[in-house]
């Protein structure tokens, strides 16, 4: 149950999405849980999905069984969800819904290429991936429910480790936690001003039809986007959390057809013209133009963050207060400056080889010279959206090589120790909650070790 759990809805949801670019003549009911089936499709999708990002491109021996003990426990939950009443944010599941369509955009290119490939237009592909997502949601918002109220005793994590054999604990290589301090150099008027005039520029060219607006993208926009898509993108009216709210309220004034005046955002000045409009969704396509930064400009930024390093050297206040009061990292507010780990596990603990975006490389040659506790000197970089910033960078640990143990990796047993909690807990939810529904699985499934279990239960009642 414990490699059940690390199948995510999310998998689920693009797996189901996988099976949408695939053009089925046919399908086959494999499941029925309730008014709820679940199609061959489904499990194809989901397989395919595991196996595209898996290490070695290799699906696991008991994958089909992991698969469909998923597919059937989010069914139920789903249908338990409704029962309880429990409640979803429509805004949620059409966020949700725009971020999968722009996925399959940019993975083909254009919305054109998309539909060659996958045979949906893109408001077939919504009314396709709603229903799942949605059931994705439901399950998710159950789960929660099911696990919040699981917990585990430190005497609970022991017997967890001692219950390891010593040859099979895991090996950590040095790990480290970095922070740092970004403030972003603030150019000049005339600096803005120039940016500004570069955009109407262009609008009075286009509206004179001496220059092609996507032309002009593609040959001055400095969002590192329009390589790509030639920065067209499709927006929803919901999906604030994605979009900086200046740029998305400009796109949504703007009438087909229509380009707006320069329009100020957090990554500099836009110029958006109106593609298309359909509902809460906009098509449209940007120029991107930054407001130039001088040497004096970054000097100030260095000279600030040297004052902001002795502060905290000199205990004026810590690093954290130091993040919150001064940093212009976007996510300073939600990871307090410390760099997260790739894993996504939500830890702070990263290896040197995790560092391989190309604005963290430089941190790589600051480390040689930092012992846990130290802060750089302010240093240039150029950020992940291709500007010239300022920063400084704070080791906070760095770990040895070492075999797993309690008093180095208690959070990390913890964790393994509260999962296998949650999965018990979930497996006993189900086989409470499985006899109060209609079950069938194809006979290729019922041997699997949950599904056998959770049919006995059924066949009891």
């Amino acid at each position: 149950m414990k490699k059940l759990l690390a199948l995510s809805v999310g998998a689920l949801l693009f797996g189901q999405a996988t099976m949408a670019q695939q053009r089925l003549v046919a399908d086959k009911i494999i499941g029925v849980v309730g008014d709820k089936i679940i199609l061959k499709s489904d499990m194809d999708g989901a397989l395919s999905d595991q196996q595209r990002n898996s290490v070695d491109g290799n699906l696991a021996p008991d994958a089909a069984c992991l698969t469909m003990e998923m597919l059937i426990s989010q069914k139920v939950m789903v249908l338990q969800a409704e029962r309880d009443s429990l409640p979803l944010n429509d805004g949620d599941v059409e966020a949700q819904m725009e971020n999968r369509i722009r996925y399959f955009e940019q993975l083909y290119g254009s919305k054109e290429k998309m539909k060659e490939i996958t045979g949906y237009t893109v408001y077939q592909l919504r009314e396709r991936f709603r229903q799942p997502i949605k059931e994705g949601l439901l399950a998710q918002a159950m789960r929660n429910k099911i696990v919040e109220p699981v917990k585990v005793t430190p005497s609970e994590v022991k017997r967890f480790f001692d219950a390891i054999p010593k040859d099979s604990l895991k090996f950590y290589e040095s790990e480290l936690e970095i922070g740092q301090i970004v403030i972003q150099p603030k150019a000049t008027r005339e600096m803005d001003q120039y940016a500004v005039d570069r955009l109407l520029d262009f609008k009075k060219r286009v509206q004179n039809k001496e220059s092609d607006f996507g032309s002009l993208a593609i040959l001055y926009s400095e969002d590192p986007g329009v390589k790509d898509n030639k920065g067209v993108y499709v927006l929803n009216r919901n999906d604030k959390n994605t979009w900086d709210p200046d740029f998305l309220a400009a796109a949504f004034r703007l009438k087909e057809g229509e380009i707006s005046s320069p329009v100020k955002s957090q990554h500099g000045y836009h110029l958006i013209q109106m593609l298309k409009r359909q509902g809460d969704n906009v098509t449209v396509q940007h120029i991107l133009v930054r407001s130039a930064v001088t040497k004096s400009d970054l000097a100030a930024c260095m000279g600030k963050l040297d004052t902001i390093r002795t502060a905290i050297l000199n205990n004026r206040y810590t690093f954290a207060e130091a993040v919150t009061k001064y940093s212009d990292a976007q996510t300073a507010k939600f990871d307090g400056g410390m760099l997260q780990s790739k894993t996504g596990d939500g830890s702070t603990l990263i290896t040197i080889d995790q560092l391989d975006d190309p604005s963290e490389r430089d941190i790589v040659l600051m480390l040689d010279t930092l012992k846990p506790g130290n802060i750089s000197a302010p240093a240039q970089f150029t950020d992940e959206n291709g500007r010239t910033s300022t920063r400084i960078v704070y080791l906070k640990t760095r770990t040895q090589p070492h075999r797993e143990n309690l008093t180095d990796d208690y959070s990390r047993i913890q964790q393994r120790t509260l999962d296998i909690k949650r999965a018990e807990a979930i497996n006993k939810w189900l086989i409470e909650k499985i006899p109060t529904f209609y079950v069938h699985v194809d006979n290729e499934y019922k041997d699997c070790q949950h599904i056998s279990q959770w049919m006995a239960s059924l066949a009891k009642q």
